[in-house]
């Protein structure tokens, strides 16, 4: 590992441990030339399937694609950023569990409506409006009807208390 800053090739790991729920590794390396210090991190590389789109085409499977549909969904919503990465870390191990060379976009938004659903009802709501291509207001009334059926972690108000909570 070539040192970040004096380029030198004579590095020293000083420390290994792992990191990301065991799914990396974290080096603490020391530079022999410069003396500096610094962090690299090693994970496995894994070739995901490829994503059919809904025209036909083919793309390859970007997280950020991912991540950035669950951040515009949970914007100001109180959700951490630790359920948000495990949250996309289960549809990376579904996907990369089909065991499939291609999975269909429409598959991919499933899982993660299924994952906000589970996160926040609002940001499902927000999600599953722009993927389900809702027309009307009529739409959103019957999405949060089906959630209140369902029970999904009490109302779909927003707060987070239960039916039975009085709030005090």
């Amino acid at each position: 590992m070539r040192c970040p800053f004096c380029a030198a090739s004579d590095t020293k790991v000083i420390d290994t441990r792992l990191a990301s729920e065991g799914s990396a590794i974290r080096r603490r390396r020391a530079c022999q030339t410069c003396s500096e210090r610094f962090t690299t991190f090693e994970i496995a590389e894994l070739v995901y399937p490829r994503v059919i789109k809904g025209d036909g085409s083919r793309e390859p499977f970007h997280e950020e694609k991912l991540r950035h549909g669950f951040q515009i969904s949970l914007e100001k919503r109180p959700v951490d950023s630790e359920a948000i990465e495990a949250a996309i870390d289960r549809i990376k191990r579904r996907l990369h569990g089909l065991g499939e060379r291609e999975v269909s976009a429409r598959q991919l938004g499933e899982w993660a409506m299924a994952e906000l659903r589970q996160l926040d009802e609002v940001a499902y709501i927000r999600f599953a409006s722009v993927y389900l291509h809702f027309q009307d207001i009529n739409a959103f009334r019957d999405e949060i009807e089906q959630l209140q059926k369902e029970g999904i972690r009490g109302r779909v108000t927003g707060n987070k208390k239960g039916p039975n909570d009085s709030g005090r």
